[in-house]
């Protein structure tokens, strides 16, 4: 380990096991909190897997070296009259294994204030060790979209496949720099499949805990990382949420005519992104099987029919 790499971060020993079977490597999730999070979706998809999943520490972040605490006070606590203690700010990195005991890593904790350069650098050589086969990043952003339409995640990066059920944005766009940003480019730049997965949260919520964005983000990285993540709390908590929601815009005739408008430039804009990408999967639409996958499908029925009738 290199200095650079010794006061950035420390290696935890014995290190868990982070292989698996198969020729790929794990996936890494970066979920930071702190920036473009709206609906608490990022911090709160990051609790989650943490409080559902198994997991284990890999390597610890000097947050001395990375956070500006007066950025981000710690709570501290005062027993009387005497401080006994205060918050800890962690930014870890864990191995966890899904439902299926299958690993992938989560770098997650407070967005480093300090030192982009040399953290984005440490977690690249962090990826190279340990065999890391794809980086998704993970971002909430509140939008111009309205709750009662199937939440959109957006897709950006390199790898085609990490992307391929993802609305895509087509066009150039300015926004504010982050460390995960800062990571991507690095990764990009290194050919390392590197991806970004954006929930968007319907502005009017996205001070408040919205667990439909935590849901669909997540779910969002099962479906490209090939990952079985425990997600039916998450989507009944966000049942919960819409119905609340609905309760509480009833008797509000202008939060109605808002979230009307917002319907029809919903509407407007799925019609035109569904013919400018025709045949790719619109939020809340199921794929439809391709005919080769109807064929082995069926080849699969007469096979399993003709086994049945040989046993009798």
């Amino acid at each position: 380990m290199n200095r650079r790499e010794a006061s950035m971060y420390e290696l935890e020993y014995p290190a868990p096991e982070v292989s698996q079977e198969g020729p790929h490597g794990p996936t890494l999730v970066v979920a930071l909190q702190g920036y473009a999070d709206a609906g608490q979706a990022v911090e709160s998809g990051a609790r989650h897997l943490l409080q559902a999943l198994d997991h284990r520490p890999l390597a610890t972040f000097n947050t001395d070296e990375l956070i500006d605490y007066r950025s981000r006070r710690p709570v501290v606590t005062i027993e009387h009259s005497e401080v006994i203690d205060a918050d800890e700010l962690e930014l870890n990195l864990n191995v966890l294994r899904d439902s299926a005991g299958t690993a992938f890593l989560l770098l997650s904790g407070p967005e480093p204030d300090l030192r982009w350069e040399a953290f984005t650098t440490s977690v690249a050589d962090l990826v190279e060790r340990f065999g890391v086969q794809q980086t998704i990043c993970l971002y909430a952003a509140p939008m111009a979209v309205p709750h009662t339409r199937p939440l959109v995640v957006s897709g950006h990066g390199n790898s085609k496949e990490l992307l391929s059920h993802l609305f895509s944005i087509d066009s150039r766009i300015n926004v504010p720099g982050s460390a995960s940003l800062h990571l991507e480019r690095l990764l990009n730049k290194q050919g390392r499949n590197v991806a970004g997965f954006t929930a968007h949260v319907p502005h009017y919520l996205a001070a408040s805990d919205y667990p439909e964005a935590t849901f669909r983000l997540l779910d969002a990285v099962a479906h490209a990382a090939g990952l079985q993540l425990p997600l039916a709390a998450l989507e009944a908590d966000a049942e919960k949420v819409r119905e609340q929601i609905e309760e509480q815009i009833q008797d509000s005739h202008e939060i109605q005519a808002v979230v009307h408008a917002l319907e029809g430039q919903y509407d407007a804009e799925m019609e035109r992104y569904r013919t400018e990408h025709r045949g790719e999967i619109l939020p809340g639409e199921s794929s439809i099987p391709s005919g080769e996958e109807l064929g082995a499908e069926f080849e699969r029925f007469l096979a399993d029919l003709d086994s049945d009738q040989e046993e009798d």
